[in-house]
This record gives C-alpha cells, structure tokens and sequence, in this order.
C-alpha cells in the first residue's frame, strides 16, 4: 500500500512539472477546458431561468400548477392551442364535484374553473354608432331633455342626421363597387331598395315627423348592408372571474374596472387590446413611434414603416366616417391651424397630416393625439361598452350573447407577452349560455316547465302511440293548460337582466366546466401530488385526468422541452470539439517526450505508471482550469442578473417572463460543469495515454540519434 501511495506521489510530480515545463499546451488546453467550463456554468443557469421564467409566465396566468381536465376527452388540454387546434375536451358537468375532490387532496391550495375558447366581438359598425347618437339625440327632443341651448341642441341634431346621411351615401359608394365585382341577380333587390329609398331627400325631409319609426327602419334595414364592423376574433378563458383574480396574482386592471362580483362580463388584455381593437391609423402611429424611439429604425430606410405610411394615407375613410358634420367642421380647423394650410376638405387634411416622414413624425404624430383623437373614438369597444361575442355552440349553430365590457387587464411583467396578453377574461355563466350548456337554474326552469305543462318522456317504440292516439279515437276535447304561476311557467320572461344579476358562488360552481386550474401549496410535490388527485378521484367516481404545467400548455409548454434539448446539443457539439482538440494537443505534447517516455520505461516504469502520469496531468489541468472556467461562467451570470437580458420580442417576453430576463446562479450548474470538464479531460486523454503506453527505450533511443 505504501508502496503504491509513492508512485503515486512521483506520478504527479512528474505529471506537475511536465504542466510547467511545456506552458504553451497547458495554456492552450486549459484556455478551451475553461472556456467549455464557463460556457457550461453560464448555459445551464440560462436554460434553469428560462424554465423558471416559462413556469412562472404558464404557471402565473393560466395553467396553475397543475391542470385537470374529464378523462373520457379526445384530446389533452392545450391552453394556448395544439399543434392541430383547438382540443376536443368533453366537459365536467359538475364542477361543485370536481372542487370538493380536489380540494380534499391535503396540497392543493386553490381550484379555479376554466374554459378555453374562441369567439368574434362586436359593438357594431359605423353606422351602428352613429345611428345609437341620433337614437340618444331623438329621445332627448321627444323628451324636452335638451342639455344645451335650444339652437345648439338643434345644431347637434342636425350635425347628428347629416353623419348618418353621410355614412348612408358611403354605404351607397360600397355598394355601386360590389355590383361591379358580382352579379347585382345575386344581390337581394329589396335591400338595394331599401338603401337608395334611405339615402333619398324625401327619406329625410319627413324623418322628423316619425324618428322613432325611420330608425327603426334605418337600423334594422340599412345598418347590417355596413361592412366597416368586421367582427375579430378573442381568444379567451372563461373562468369564476373572482376566484381567478385571487388565484393569479399577477393579474391587474389597466383601465375600466374589474367584473363586479357574481356578474357577469369580460375582460380584454392590454396588448389584444391595443392591437385589434384600436383605430388602425392611430395603430400604425404608435408602431412607428416604437420602432424609431426604441429600435432607431428610420421611416426613409425601412420597408415595413413605409408600408405603415402608405395605409395610414390611404385609410383615413375610417376616421371621416366617424365625424358628424361639427367635428367635421372643427377638425379642419384644427388641422388648418396645425399644418398651416388653406385646404378645406377633412379627408385630403388627414392625408396631408399623415404623410409623415423623419423630419415631421414626431410633430404630426403630437398633432393626431392632440387634435384629432378626441373627436373620434380611438377604440372600436371600450369598457363600460356592452358587446356582442359570437361563437359556435356545441351542437353546430352560430349563437350570441351581450354581455359589457368592465376593463382592459394585464398579466404584471408580461404586458407585452404575446401568448399572455392575447387571452380575454370571460365569466363562466355567459360562457354556458354561449355554448350551449345549462345552469343549475335552467335544468330547474325546463323541469318545471315540463311539469306545468303535463309533459312526460316516452319511450321511442311508443311515441307514435302516445302522440297520435294509437290508433283509438283521434277526436278530443281541446282545453286550455292554466298555470297557477305564470311567472314561474315563463322564468326566462320574468328572468331579471343578465347584465344586471348577481350570481351566487354555488350557481357559478354548480355547471359545467371544461378544466381547472390548480394551484399548489407546495409545487416541488407536484408529482405525488398528482397520484393523490387520481386516488381521490377515483374514491369519489370521478373521471378526472391530471396533467402538469408544461402539458397543459399545449403547444406552448413544449418550448421548454425543446429549449431544454436545443442547449443540450448545443453544448454536446462543444462537448465533441473540445474532447477532439485537448486530445489532438495531448497527443502532440505525447509525441514531443518520446525520449522522457522512453527513458521512464527503461529505468523500469510500467505501461500503467506512464497511463497514470498522462492522466494525472491531463486531469490536473482539467480541475484547475475547470474551477477557473467555473468562476468566470459565475461572474457572467452575476452581471447578467444585475443587467438582465432584454426580450427583443412579445414571444421572448413570455419566455422570459417579463421584458428582461435576470439569470440566477445555479448550484447545479457549478457541479455540472465541473462534472463535464472532468468527463472531457477523461475522455481527452485517454488517446494520448494509448500511444504513450506503446512507447519502447527503444523509440527513445532513436529519437536521439
């Protein structure tokens, strides 16, 4: 033993004075050993922030910790859609149920109803607005409400009918154009009738002596020809809006207010907002704006803002349709002033203003904001706006449901999220009524409707029998059906409004639900947790199917996964190229001391005392350069916490969770990289140490002559 401890003490130091002795190849092997150390410490703590900053921006909006879906689905749950859309995911009937098991579970901290869908809003179209004005205005006169003097209450009037005249000669204009492109057989006559029958003089001449009936006729005949309200399309999660903001506590309202409790209504996100909502010139200003205060791009250099000029020059239809004929008349006084110019007609004033270049934008653009946008509405809905959603319900059909939009909401730190800031807040009531799912309070209704008026079910061999008589006499005394409680026979007449009820906690819980959320107390347990959720679940009869964050995310969630594997290869290709190099300088370094080699083996050195002296060397170098590589990679992550990495993009900003990523240094990341250095000076050496093993004296010899 004794013996073997001094061989192993010459071995290094021979191994060690060799290091000295031929400094290039150590600073040479050592520089690539610290360099892959470093690149280790500094890729590992990345990947470990960027799954963290995923898991907090999955985990922080939407997903919860774990998610739970009806097991009988055909599909998983994919909260930010699947690679093949939309999941087909059959619903929980009685999510009341579902809390009770879940919550029994001794981990589980919060359960939050879900369902995850798309529909098309809308608040109508220009004319749709405009014609809701002059419906105000003429409520007003029928009423003697005027607010202002007589003569400027007139005015407005006016100003009111000749906007809606305006938009009727604009709607004409579309029409004539679409005649060119189609057929006008294919065209309804009667609603071409009735468009030029509304942009007559007599039309208008007798408006006032029955207003109430010409808008009748102008909003239910004209007003759905307008193209301008071209719905769009939200994605959105219809969840218990109360027990949702209490789950997700990066949720906060930006402008409105939040739903009030048990209500029902909907909430857009910041970013959906400002880019589908807004009025497309002010869009493309503000576009513009970022692109050369933030990325220093120029409009004279840059394709994509040139292109943002152009449209906003051609488009200024959708601003002119907005204004009556004052604002008309103030906003080409405005405009005169501003650009100095003698021009009076509004539309080629707009162009002019928007014709913006380097030298001018930021003028024009301080000129738009200040004095054209309060004369129109910057955004096509608003909160405190009541709009229309649209979406298919389950059994096929096209269905709508109003319900008012209370506020415009944004995940904290990720405002610009491009996953996270495109999903709506919906309450889960007007989502069954959307889809066509019942409440508690429906089944209740249609139940006792059917027992006031006498119903029954039959069964199918019999319903011909029992409709028609079977065959017996078919003539009966027909009496009339006396309800005691006509209000109780028609509950969906004497229903209070929708916008207006308040809903209890038990009739949002007691209906259907497509998920849920589940936030945990402790989510390092999150697997054993999961076991216990399906032990429950089974106990209780439960067909329940539980999946973690990054499953639930769907399509999302993978990039972890493939972020996780892109770094892996990443620094496998490094892993091959280092090994390949610290071996081809060991074994240049091996072939520079064959005579050392050769005179250590004549003097009776073994094959395994020379294989020990190149590994012990090789490995010296590896541990020593390893820890300084270590230390460097340390540094870097430090100073990238402090300074942070900035998300050029909204996708980056939901990876990163936030508009910079500020990297923490991993423990696990140090011994990685020491682990990997050690690997590659194992694997480096053991070449050089081959050929070393295969020197003889008598090579030696020769290499000196």
């Amino acid at each position: 033993m004794r013996g073997r401890l001094e061989m192993l003490g010459i071995i290094v130091q021979i191994a060690l004075r060799n290091l000295f002795a031929s400094r290039l190849k150590t600073v040479i092997v050592g520089g690539i050993i610290a360099s892959l150390s470093a690149l280790v410490v500094l890729g590992t703590s990345l990947l470990f922030s960027i799954v963290d900053g995923m898991s907090q921006s999955i985990v922080g909006s939407i997903a919860g910790d774990l998610h739970v879906t009806n097991s009988e689905s055909k599909d998983d749950v994919a909260l930010y859609g699947g690679m093949m859309g939309e999941p087909d995911l059959r619903p929980m009937e009685d999510f009341s149920k579902v809390k009770k098991t879940l919550l029994s579970v001794p981990n589980v901290k919060t359960v939050v109803p879900m369902g995850v869908a798309q529909a098309m809003p809308s608040s109508g179209n220009a004319l749709d607005l405009a014609l809701e004005r002059l419906r105000g205005a003429v409520k007003k006169r029928v009423a003697g409400e005027a607010s202002a003097s007589e003569a400027e209450a007139e005015a407005e009037y006016a100003s009111l009918k000749d906007h809606v005249r305006q938009n009727i000669g604009l709607l004409q204009k579309d029409m004539s154009s679409l005649t060119v492109m189609v057929d006008e057989k294919t065209l309804d006559p009667g609603m071409l009738e009735d468009l030029n029958l509304a942009a007559r003089d007599a039309f208008w001449a007798g408006f006032d002596r029955d207003p109430l009936a010409s808008l009748e006729f102008l909003e239910n005949k004209i007003a759905p020809l307008s193209v301008d309200g071209d719905f769009i399309f939200v994605r959105y999660v219809a969840t218990d809006l109360d027990a949702y903001q209490q789950a997700f506590a990066r949720m906060q309202i930006l402008e409105g207010q939040m739903v009030p409790k048990g209500q029902r209504g909907i909430l857009f996100p910041k970013l959906y907002y400002e880019e589908w909502v807004k009025l497309k010139t002010a869009l493309r200003l503000d576009k513009i704006k970022e692109a050369r205060d933030v990325n220093q791009r120029r409009i004279a250099d840059d394709v994509e803002l040139r292109r943002f000029v152009k449209e906003n020059v051609r488009q200024v239809r959708e601003i002119v349709v907005q204004l009556d004929s004052l604002k008309t008349k103030e906003l080409v006084s405005r405009l005169q002033r501003g650009l100095d110019s003698g021009e009076t007609d509004v539309s080629k004033l707009l162009e002019k203003l928007l014709e913006t270049t380097d030298e001018n934008f930021d003028a024009r653009y301080a000129l738009y904001y200040a004095q054209v946008a309060p004369l129109v509405k910057l955004y096509v809905m608003g909160p405190g706006d009541t709009i229309t959603i649209k979406a298919f319900s389950k059994s096929g059909y096209l269905k709508s449901v109003n319900v008012k939009l209370y506020g415009i909401y944004a995940f904290k730190g990720l405002e610009k999220s491009g996953f996270a800031g495109m999903v709506s807040l919906l309450d889960l009531m007007t989502f069954r009524d959307l889809y066509g799912y019942l409440g508690a309070d429906q089944v209740a209704e249609i139940k006792q409707l059917k027992e006031a008026a006498g119903s029954k079910a039959v069964d199918r061999d019999r319903a011909e029998a029992e409709l028609f008589g079977g065959g017996g006499e078919l003539v009966a005394e027909v009496k009339p059906a006396v309800f005691e409680d006509p209000a109780a026979a028609l509950g969906s007449i004497a229903r209070q409004d929708n916008e207006k009820r308040v809903y209890t906690k038990e009739e949002i819980e007691q209906g259907v639900a497509i998920s849920a959320a589940i936030q945990l107390h402790d989510p390092s347990r999150a697997d054993q947790t999961m076991l216990d959720i399906q032990r429950a679940a089974q106990r209780d009869g439960l067909k329940l199917k539980v999946v973690g964050w990054k499953k639930a995310a769907g399509m999302v969630g993978q990039l972890v996964t493939m972020l996780a594997v892109s770094v892996a290869v990443i620094l496998g290709i490094i892993f091959v190229i280092a090994v390949i190099i610290i071996a081809n300088a060991m074994v240049m370094a091996t072939l520079q001391r064959v005579k050392e080699v050769g005179t250590v083996r004549a003097i009776g050195g073994q094959r395994r005392f020379v294989l020990g002296m190149v590994a012990v060397e090789t490995l010296a170098i590896g541990l020593f350069f390893g820890l300084i590589g270590a230390v460097v990679g340390a540094l870097l992550v430090e100073l990238l916490g402090v300074v942070g990495i900035p998300a050029y993009s909204q996708e980056m900003q939901f990876v990163f969770s936030g508009p910079r990523l500020f990297p923490s240094l991993s423990g696990i990341a140090l011994l990685v990289a020491l682990a990997t250095v050690l690997v590659v000076s194992f694997l480096s050496c053991l070449y050089p140490a081959f050929i070393a093993t295969r020197i003889t004296p008598l090579e030696a010899m020769q290499s000196e002559d």
